[in-house]
């Protein structure tokens, strides 16, 4: 790399990091829960193994597995989610550990685990070959490598088209490109003896309506945070007015709840 493009790389971590720590993922993933329990019964781990939970925001896949006997580490570029994540495990009296690193620089020796897991986490890395590789890396021979990753044409991929057109591009590859299945190939399958594509459907259901459920990404989760802090009064009303029409279009519950269904993509693989 060149100074410059140090600088640049350096430059757009310290903007994710900004991203990432904003809002209040915990309290947002609390919504989710449905979708990583479901996610991760299909990984059907033995108790004992050794799992990396890459992006593991404030510890809700890891967890899981904690209580399942599972021994976990968690990793997150937010210092505040990994202190919540580490919070949450003392709370509830759980064996694992969580520190603060990159999906692109993970500081583990090579084929230091059994399972390495990534719940809609890195995808968001800005330098995906760079994850590719840190993720095979550190798995072990014969290891499963996990991902659930937006789709570009599902509904999460829909409502990040919608405020790109209202905030400057970063320069990074889109990360719904890793809700691809060309793209996934290409990037993996070398790695790979084994590799399972499936789409599937994440739960997004709130007990209040569409209007509500935009002020709650507004308010918690962090690029939407972001997003809007970015604009002035009116791009902020047109911001939220398309969010709006968006959740109440892809709405299946009544003026009260908000029920809405994302699509992503599924990645199970086997580690050569």
């Amino acid at each position: 790399m060149t100074s410059a493009t140090v600088r640049e790389v350096d430059s757009l971590k310290a903007r994710l990091k900004e991203v990432w720590t904003a809002g209040d993922y915990d309290r947002f993933s609390r919504y989710m829960e449905g979708g990583a329990r479901a996610f991760y019964e299909r990984l059907d781990l033995a108790p004992g193994c050794q799992l990396l939970d890459v992006a593991c925001g404030s510890g809700q896949l890891a967890l899981m597995a904690a209580k399942d006997g599972v021994e976990v580490t968690g990793v997150d570029i937010a210092s505040n989610l990994v202190e919540r994540a580490r919070a949450r495990a003392r709370a509830e009296g759980l064996r694992a550990h969580f520190e603060e690193a990159d999906a692109e620089t993970l500081p583990f020796e090579d084929t230091s685990f059994d399972v390495v897991v990534s719940l809609i986490g890195a995808m968001f890395a800005p330098r995906p070959n760079l994850v590719a590789k840190e993720l095979l890396r550190v798995c072990e021979p014969g290891g499963t490598l996990a991902m659930a990753n937006w789709t570009p044409q599902g509904f999460v991929g829909q409502m990040f088209k919608t405020v790109s057109k209202f905030i400057a591009p970063s320069g990074m590859p889109s990360p719904v490109l890793w809700g691809d299945e060309p793209t996934v190939r290409e990037r993996l399958s070398h790695g790979l003896s084994e590799l399972s594509l499936t789409k599937r459907q994440y739960l997004f259901d709130y007990p209040f309506p569409p209007s509500e459920v935009v002020e709650f990404f507004r308010l918690y989760y962090g690029p939407t945070n972001r997003a809007f802090a970015s604009l002035d009064d009116e791009g902020q009303a047109q911001l939220r007015q398309e969010l709006e029409e968006l959740w109440a279009a892809h709405n299946r519950a009544g003026n009260d709840c908000t029920t809405v269904f994302a699509e992503y993509l599924e990645v199970i693989g086997v580690r050569v």
